[in-house]
C-alpha cells in the first residue's frame, strides 16, 4: 500500500479511552518498539504515570493497537474520575515503501532478513506523529518517552522543543555492564568471541562476560550504522527511564547514571499496576488457555508444586530442543506448565511427540500452545519456580511473584540478566548456555539434554539447603518489589518525580 499520512482520527478520542486530558500538567508521549518485551511494560508505565496524575498516549501501529485499547479500557478503570488517562495514538506503518508485506506490522510475519526494513518503517512515523502532536494533541506534549531502540525519537522531541528520555525495558546492571565493556573497549585484542573478559568499574563485583553474550546492542553485522545513532541518542536524552527498582541493584543504578552524567528514574517493576485477573490477562496477546480454566488447574495443586515453563514471545524452540525439554519436564516428576509458542510450525514429527507426552502428563503437566496469562500463573500459591529465557520481563515478573528461576538465556541482554540472578541476586539456577541459541553469527546446534533439564528442575524443587536459600531470598526480593510502589518507596518516589520533572511551566 502507499505511505499514509496519519489520518486526523489516529488517536482514540479520550471520550473513547474513558478519560480526557483534565487538569494534567505533565503528557508522556511513549514511543515503544512493537516487540511485546517493548510494549507490553511501556504500556504499564504509562498506566503507572496516569495513576499518579499525568497523562500518558502511547504510540502503536495497528496491529498493536486493538491489544492495547483492551489493555488500558480494563486498567483504567482503577483510575480516579478525575484523572487524564492513557490515549492510544494508533500510526499506519508503511510497509510496502520499505520493501515489506503489508502483513510486517505483526513482527512475526516480518519475513528474515529483513528486520532493518522494519526499522526503517518505524522511523518513517517519526513526521506523521509530529504532525498528529503538533495539531491534535492537547495539552501539548511535556515529553517524549522513546524506546532506547528508536534513536530517531530523539529528533522528534527536539523539532517539537521538547525534552526526551530514554526508556529501557531492562535492567540497570545489564545497561551499565554493556555501556561499561564498550566504553572501555574490553574486547580489544580478543579474538574468540568465547573468551571471558572482566566488566571494569563495578567496583567490588567481578562480572565475566564474553563478546558472544555481550556484543552490544544491535551488534550485528551491517547493522553499524544504526548501533551508532542508537547509542548517540542515549547519550543526548535527558534522561533515562527503567523498568526496575533501586532496593534490588541500587548500586548498578547509581553506577549507570554516574557513567551517562544523567538522572534514571527506576519505576518498577511496573506489572505490578495489574493486579487483579481481568487486567493481567489482558496484557500482551490473547491467552490462549481460558484464565479461569487456568486457575481451576493450578487450584487443584499443592503450593510451590508447579513448575512454569516459557521462552518469551520471541523464541522459537529448536524441535531437538522441544523433545529434550518434554521429556526432561517429564522426568523431573513435578507438575508444569509448558508454553509453546507456534507449535504449528513444527513438523508432524514433534507434534505427535507433543501429542503423546501431553496424554502420558495429564493431569501433572499442561501444555499451552501460544500466549498464556504468565504473571496470573507466577503470582498463583501453586506456582513454585520459573524456567526462562531471562528475559527481563519475565525475569521482574518472577521477583514480584517470588519464585527462583531455571536461566536458560538465548539472545541479548539474557545472559547478564541471568547473570544477574544466579551470581548476584543468587535466586537462579544455570542450565549451562553459554552462548546465544538465536541470532546467530555463526549456525550452531546447541541442544540442552533432557538430563541437563530434569537435574536443574529438580535443584531448584527438590528442597535442600541450596534451593532454601534462593527461595527465601527470592520471597525477600518480592517483598522489597511490593513496598517499592508504596508511598515511601523508591519507585513510588520517582513516579512522582517524574512527572514534576516534565510539568507543563506556566509564566
Amino acid at each position: 500500500m502507499p505511505r499514509q499520512e496519519a489520518p486526523s482520527d489516529c488517536r482514540a478520542s479520550s471520550d473513547e479511552m474513558g478519560a480526557g486530558a483534565g487538569g494534567a500538567e505533565a503528557h508522556f508521549v511513549f514511543v515503544p518498539l512493537m516487540f511485546q518485551g517493548h510494549l507490553i511494560p511501556t504500556v504499564d508505565a504509562a498506566l503507572m504515570l496516569a495513576a499518579h496524575g499525568a497523562l500518558a498516549s502511547v504510540v502503536v501501529t495497528p496491529y498493536y493497537a486493538g491489544r492495547v485499547r483492551r489493555t488500558v479500557e480494563l486498567a483504567m478503570r482503577r483510575l480516579s474520575a478525575g484523572s487524564p488517562g492513557v490515549r492510544v495514538v494508533e500510526l499506519p506503518l508503511d510497509c510496502a515503501g520499505v520493501g515489506l508485506p503489508d502483513e510486517a506490522d505483526d513482527i512475526d510475519k516480518i519475513p528474515q532478513g529483513l528486520g532493518k526494513n522494519y526499522f526503517r518503517a518505524l522511523a518513517l512515523q517519526r513526521e506523521p506523529l509530529e504532525r498528529h502532536l503538533r495539531a491534535g494533541a492537547q495539552p501539548y506534549p511535556t515529553c517524549i518517552v522513546g524506546d532506547f531502540c528508536l534513536p530517531w525519537t530523539q529528533e522528534l522531541a527536539a523539532s517539537l522543543g521538547v525534552p526526551r528520555v530514554v526508556f529501557f525495558s531492562m535492567c540497570a546492571f545489564c545497561v551499565l555492564c554493556q555501556h561499561n565493556v564498550e566504553r572501555f573497549n574490553s574486547y580489544a585484542g580478543v579474538a574468540d568471541d568465547g573468551v571471558p573478559v572482566v566488566v571494569p568499574d563495578l567496583g567490588e563485583k567481578r562480572i565475566e562476560v564474553t563478546r558472544a553474550q555481550a556484543p552490544g546492542f544491535f551488534a550485528f553485522p551491517g547493522w553499524e550504522d544504526y548501533a551508532e545513532a542508537v547509542e548517540r541518542s542515549v547519550a543526548e536524552a535527558d534522561g533515562v527511564v527503567m523498568n526496575t527498582f533501586s532496593e534490588m541493584e541500587q548500586e548498578f543504578v547509581a553506577g549507570y547514571s554516574a557513567a551517562r552524567g544523567m538522572k534514571v528514574w527506576t519505576i518498577g517493576p511496573v506489572s505490578l499496576y495489574h493486579r487483579h485477573t481481568v487486567t493481567l490477562t489482558a496484557r500482551g496477546q490473547t491467552t490462549a488457555i481460558d484464565a479461569d480454566e487456568c486457575l481451576r488447574w493450578l487450584d487443584d495443586k499443592d503450593p510451590n508444586s508447579v513448575v512454569y515453563v516459557s521462552f518469551g514471545s520471541i523464541v522459537h524452540t529448536d524441535p531437538k530442543q522441544v523433545v529434550e525439554l518434554g521429556l526432561g519436564l517429564e522426568s523431573s516428576g513435578h507438575p508444569f506448565i509448558w508454553v509453546i509458542k507456534n507449535d504449528e510450525l513444527y513438523g508432524e514429527a514433534v507434534r505427535q511427540f507433543l501429542k503423546e507426552l501431553e496424554a502420558r502428563v495429564a493431569g501433572r503437566g499442561l501444555l499451552v500452545r501460544g500466549w498464556a496469562p504468565q504473571v496470573l500463573i507466577l503470582s498463583h500459591p501453586a506456582a513454585g519456580a520459573f524456567v526462562t529465557h531471562c528475559g527481563w520481563n519475565s525475569m521482574l515478573e518472577a521477583v514480584t511473584a517470588g519464585l527462583p528461576v531455571v536461566t536458560w538465556p538465548h539472545f541479548s541482554d539474557q545472559f547478564l540478566n541471568e547473570k544477574m540472578a544466579v551470581e548476584l541476586l543468587r535466586i537462579g539456577v544455570s542450565v549451562g548456555v553459554s552462548e546465544p541459541l538465536i541470532f546467530q553469527v555463526k549456525k550452531k546446534d546447541i541442544v540442552v539434554g533432557r538430563a541437563v533439564v530434569e537435574k536443574a528442575v529438580r535443584s531448584i524443587m527438590d528442597g535442600g539447603e541450596d534451593a532454601e536459600q534462593r527461595r527465601k531470598k527470592a520471597r525477600a526480593l518480592a517483598d522489597e518489589a511490593t513496598a517499592t510502589l508504596q508511598e515511601g518507596g523508591s519507585s513510588y518516589s520517582n513516579l512522582l518525580d517524574l512527572i514534576n520533572s516534565f510539568k507543563i511551566v506556566v509564566t
